[in-house]
């Protein structure tokens, strides 16, 4: 009986450790540990106050850290990279410290994307303004559908010109910065087919002098109305203010620069696109998709200057041109 008893406590103390070693009992389950914040390095071509490409991204991606919480979503970026080879360093940098999301936001960086990507397949790349990933599975492509904001611009340009001439002040004919110059044309031709819009392209995305001559020698014109994109146009519109020439901005809100001349921006909202690119990274999708910003998505946004005194009927044909546009009636490129 005592032999029995004792094998009974042995089985009894056995079955304990069992149970300890799997788990059992009524103890909570330790807490999964955070993942940490979504982190996300960009490159940018110019500064992050030009008032144009660069500063449309940088708030964007404010935006979204604003709605995620600066806990739980980290930014760094580079500035001023107008070098390829510098941006290119920073680039694959930036991958090699593991961060989520790499943008390179510039067209000029695509050739340098398509080098490094494949050295990192678990980071997820951007750039843009383009719809080419290269066919890679770790690049997203975004592009801004900029003429439709352009031509809403040159349907109010036309109608606000007393002299029927309208100056363009462009950097390289190439990506959104065409998109928008030939919506802005298309814009003005369909409200006056008699007005002249004059386009000089000054080869430069950053040369503020340049543009600034270039705006001076459309005032010689006759312009009287003037528009351009890019981070040089800072050097247009300071030519703009001096001879009280009106001005369209783009890309991002240029109204604090010269309150009294700026008339409306097309506003690049960057976020529409990135919120969708972070939620397919998170569910292990890193790229291959391309995007765009649409004033129908709310990517594009038409800023009015709420300090300039724009006549009714000009706001009112504005807005009937985002209207048309957004429900397919106003075709930018018939």
């Amino acid at each position: 009986m005592m032999k029995k008893m004792q094998k009974l406590l042995v089985m009894l103390v056995l079955v304990v450790l069992l149970l300890t070693a799997c788990g059992g009992g009524s103890e909570e389950p330790a807490p999964e540990e955070s993942a940490g914040p979504f982190r996300v390095a960009v490159v940018m071509p110019s500064a992050i106050t030009d008032l144009a490409f660069s500063q449309s991204m940088y708030d964007a991606l404010k935006v979204i850290q604003a709605e995620r919480g600066a806990d739980n979503f980290e930014i760094v970026y580079s500035e001023n990279m107008f070098v390829v080879d510098d941006a290119a360093a920073a680039i694959r940098d930036y991958a090699s410290q593991g961060y989520d999301l790499v943008i390179a936001h510039g067209s000029q960086y695509g050739s340098s994307l398509q080098e490094i990507a494949p050295d990192f397949p678990e980071t997820s790349f951007a750039w843009g303004t383009t719809v080419d990933t290269f066919g890679l599975d770790n690049i997203f492509a975004y592009e801004a559908r900029a003429e439709e904001g352009g031509y809403v611009n040159g349907v109010m340009a036309a109608m606000l010109s007393s002299s029927g001439v309208i100056g363009v002040v462009g950097p390289i004919e190439t990506g959104d910065a065409k998109l928008y110059v030939d919506g802005f044309t298309a814009g003005v031709v369909a409200t006056n087919p008699d007005a002249k819009v004059n386009a000089n392209w000054i080869g430069s995305f950053s040369d503020t002098a340049l543009a600034s001559e270039a705006a001076q020698t459309h005032i010689g014109a006759g312009a009287d109305v003037m528009t351009g994109t890019a981070q040089m146009v800072v050097g247009a519109i300071g030519a703009a203010e001096e001879n009280g020439v009106l001005w369209f901005g783009t890309q991002s809100s240029q109204t604090s620069l010269a309150p009294d001349i700026v008339v409306a921006n097309q506003v690049y909202r960057w976020e529409v696109v990135l919120r969708e690119m972070i939620q397919l990274i998170e569910g292990g999708t890193y790229g291959g998709q391309s995007f765009e910003i649409t004033l129908a998505n709310g990517g594009l946004e038409i800023d009015f200057n709420p300090d300039y005194a724009l006549p009714d009927d000009v706001k009112a044909a504005g807005q009937a041109a985002i209207d048309g546009i957004v429900d397919g009636s106003i075709s930018v490129f018939p």
